[in-house]
């Protein structure tokens, strides 16, 4: 089978673009000849094809509407590969909708793994940082998510966006909270779990001798760093001695890094930068657990699966995704988003031995994390959602 996996970007930093590889090398390992098409205004380090993108913001005002450029790039890959099947993941920023007319012939299977498909800002995010509970329309404009004259052209936008999604064969997504997320906004998606990579054949915990707290992700508000932040500074002048390292990047960071100042901690936190997607483990194997401290609801969290295969803890936020993985005393703690002391008080139960006491899930846990996110069951539920009849 001839499969084109198509994606706004490929920045190599997000889950998306994580999954993307992992599901094109599951692909190529189950016989099928895989190629990659993403937009130009990503690295687009390792794209068989280029789609016309811009971060023009005067252009994407238009293009994001429609992009007649990029549907002329896809319908040129699709001539030139001839796919049997094209699997979708991101194209409202850069690509458009525009691109569904040209894969019109063929089975089409989108993926939908985050908000922008059902919500123009993304995050289901009000302006003071409540959890969005209703279906875009009228509220983005009367709850002032949108200005009036972004509100009005988003109209034409997510009409083109329902569109698109009606025209798949079929939609999946990466988990059971986002697809109740999609039903409320009309869309009918598969739940299919997504895989990730096991435990290195070298890869040993090695838990540091003073509570060790790990942050792993994109430096942005939604993720909650600064709510991370905050709490580790209560449970420092409780008297619990933690140290906190902040793997990633992403325009929060100079913030978070006065933060840290103005709340005197820069002697117990430390900001790693980025660091590759091979070297994670690496950061795992010290910690005593890794927080996931999303003010937003995670569609998913792969970071904290990545962890719980590994046998690291997780205190993740409760509403979203990561609920579905973290389970209370088994796999991690979880903590109601966006609040300070009850993420505080979740991290001085790890820090004091009141749960994992060996800083260690438990062996079966993480099997069981493994066996329901495994590759090659994933790859054979692809495979067959892109063999079913156009």
């Amino acid at each position: 089978m001839r499969v084109l996996l198509v994606t706004d970007w490929t920045a190599e930093e997000g889950g998306i673009e994580t999954y993307l590889e992992l599901v094109a090398g599951g692909l190529r390992a189950a016989g099928d000849e895989v190629a990659l098409l993403t937009s130009s205004a990503g690295p687009g380090a390792h794209a068989d094809y280029r789609a016309f993108g811009t971060e023009r913001l005067a252009a994407q005002a238009f293009l994001q509407i429609a992009n007649p450029l990029a549907a002329l790039d896809v319908r040129r890959a699709v001539a030139d590969f001839r796919p049997d099947a094209v699997y979708v993941s991101m194209f409202e920023i850069f690509l458009s909708p525009a691109i569904f007319a040209p894969l019109r012939r063929t089975r089409t299977v989108l993926n939908i793994a985050y908000y922008k498909p059902v919500c123009p800002t993304g995050h289901k995010l009000l302006p003071d940082g409540a959890i969005c509970q209703v279906r875009a329309g009228a509220p983005c404009l009367r709850n002032r998510c949108l200005s009036p004259a972004r509100w009005l052209r988003e109209q034409p936008r997510y009409a083109l966006i329902r569109a698109a999604i009606e025209s798949a064969g079929a939609v999946v997504t990466c988990s059971r909270f986002m697809r109740s997320e999609l039903a409320r906004a009309g869309v009918e998606a598969g739940f299919l779990p997504w895989p990730i990579d096991p435990p290195g054949p070298a890869f040993s915990r090695a838990p540091a001798e003073e509570p060790l707290f790990l942050f792993t992700g994109r430096l942005s508000a939604e993720k909650g760093v600064d709510v991370l932040l905050r709490a580790l500074g209560l449970l420092r002048a409780r008297g619990t001695a933690a140290r906190l390292r902040i793997v990633g990047d992403g325009p929060e960071r100079a913030r978070l890094e006065t933060l840290t100042g103005s709340l005197e901690l820069e002697a117990a936190v430390e900001f790693a930068g980025r660091v590759p997607r091979r070297e994670i483990e690496r950061e795992l194997a010290p910690a005593w657990a890794l927080v996931a401290p999303s003010t937003w609801a995670e569609p998913l969290g792969l970071t904290a699966l990545e962890a719980i295969v590994r046998g690291v803890p997780v205190v993740a936020s409760a509403t979203g995704g990561l609920a579905e993985m973290v389970q209370p005393g088994v796999t991690g703690l979880l903590f109601r988003n966006g609040d300070v002391d009850a993420l505080a008080d979740c991290l001085a139960e790890v820090a004091r031995r009141g749960v994992f006491p060996g800083h260690q899930v438990s062996p079966g846990s993480a099997a069981a994390a493994l066996v329901e996110h495994d590759l090659d069951l994933h790859t054979r539920r692809i495979r067959e959602l892109l063999r079913a009849p156009a």
